[in-house]
């Protein structure tokens, strides 16, 4: 089969994008977006399952081995603005390009049932809920989406890069995407007449200080090069301009290449939250919400699918890590990473930067070429019924 013609033929996939987009939907909350994939996979002749709290699961061939592909279907509480007609009104937005995945695994689902009788094992889709909140992926592990599994993958869309849209960077083995802890830290104090501030403790006062010091961690307490970041995101404080706060509230992310530095930062942030509201006469407490280790590139398997891509698309459009710039590490996290800690696996980035818009990832103004979407679905597809006649000695 030639995988990318066909998936060019699919008129079903660009709409299928779209109505994924307008319908953007967070966390595990995610009704309408599951029914479309449910339906769509119906459609194509799948017989899906639940997994989870929200995960959907579906299989094409049959026995072993069992190759993954791994899409996310969440979004971003961010209020879009990037004008297209069907731009999200709710509140929610994939500016993160999980509408692009779940499309391209729709169309790699499309193209492996018609290869189906050709397939020498399983190829199961994971569709996937709450990435963005760094638990989805280890929800469904916990119900079984990884059982029988030998490898899987994953592709993930780049925007605001210097690379033409369509080109493929296949990372190199080892860590390509760091862990990640979100915390929550709880300044208290007393609240008195803002004529009279002795009266009182600052809260707001306490937890800006403590932004401060823990944006000084990282540059003073680990190594140049380390690439972890500390960063605060949320601070919310005091209802009034004349009255001193009792309470303060800030929340962040922090990231980590080893798991020694996130160790080690985790016991600093805590310690120096605490110390610092002390020495402001307020008390701190340190929450940990949630986050994922360090997502691990398997080292054959992105020697392989380096070279089942460029088979597929060409040499010009498929880079290796090292062309790119020398690395496969990026700053945002992806708990794929889960999935990474028990099985070989290899997360693939796309560029899918369009011309016009040269806007970040998780931009409230981000536009993705959808032009891309036949390449990520031909990519998948041909991957995983290359990778089972692989593994079949054919």
């Amino acid at each position: 089969m030639n995988w990318l013609n066909e998936a060019e033929k699919w008129t079903e996939l660009t709409p299928l994008r779209r109505r994924l987009h307008q319908m953007a939907e967070c966390g595990f909350d995610l009704p309408q977006t599951r029914r479309l994939v449910w339906d769509a996979l119906v459609g194509l002749g799948y017989k899906p399952q639940d997994c989870g709290k929200a995960g959907i699961v579906a299989e094409v061939g049959g026995g072993e081995p069992i190759f993954l592909l791994r899409a996310d279907m969440d979004a971003l509480p961010i209020t879009e603005q990037s004008g297209l007609e069907f731009a999200a009104q709710n509140g929610c937005m994939h500016a993160c390009g999980h509408d692009m995945h779940t499309a391209m695994l729709l169309g790699a689902a499309y193209l492996l049932k018609q290869a189906e009788s050709e397939l020498k094992g399983t190829v199961r889709l994971m569709f996937q809920p709450a990435e963005e909140l760094l638990t989805g992926a280890a929800d469904m592990i916990k119900n079984g989406v990884l059982t029988g599994v030998s490898a899987g993958m994953m592709i993930h869309v780049m925007a605001g890069v210097p690379l033409k849209s369509g080109t493929v960077v296949i990372p190199q083995g080892g860590v390509g995407a760091p862990s990640a802890d979100f915390f929550t830290v709880t300044v208290n104090g007393k609240s008195c007449h803002g004529s009279s501030p002795q009266n009182g403790v600052d809260a707001l006062s306490a937890a800006a200080r403590i932004v401060t010091a823990l944006q000084a961690l990282v540059p003073s307490e680990l190594p140049a090069g380390s690439g972890a970041v500390l960063s605060v995101g949320s601070f919310h404080a005091g209802e009034a301009a004349n009255v001193i706060a009792d309470k303060a509230e800030l929340r962040g992310s922090l990231r980590a290449f080893s798991d020694e530095h996130r160790a080690f930062l985790k016991d600093r942030l805590s310690a120096v939250s605490v110390l610092t509201a002390s020495a402001a006469r307020a008390t701190a407490l340190v929450h940990f919400d949630g986050g994922c280790p360090s997502l691990l590139n398997d080292e054959h398997l992105t020697d392989w699918v380096l070279g089942s891509a460029q088979a597929l698309l060409g040499k010009r459009k498929v880079l290796s890590a090292a062309e790119f710039g020398g690395s496969s590490i990026r700053g945002g996290s992806e708990d794929f990473a889960y999935v990474s800690q028990k099985i070989p696996t290899v997360m693939v980035a796309l560029s899918a930067a369009s011309p016009s818009m040269p806007h970040p990832l998780h931009h409230p103004e981000v536009i993705f070429d959808e032009s891309v979407l036949p390449i990520g679905s031909a990519l998948l597809a041909s991957s995983a019924a290359d990778w089972l006649k692989q593994q079949n000695g054919l």
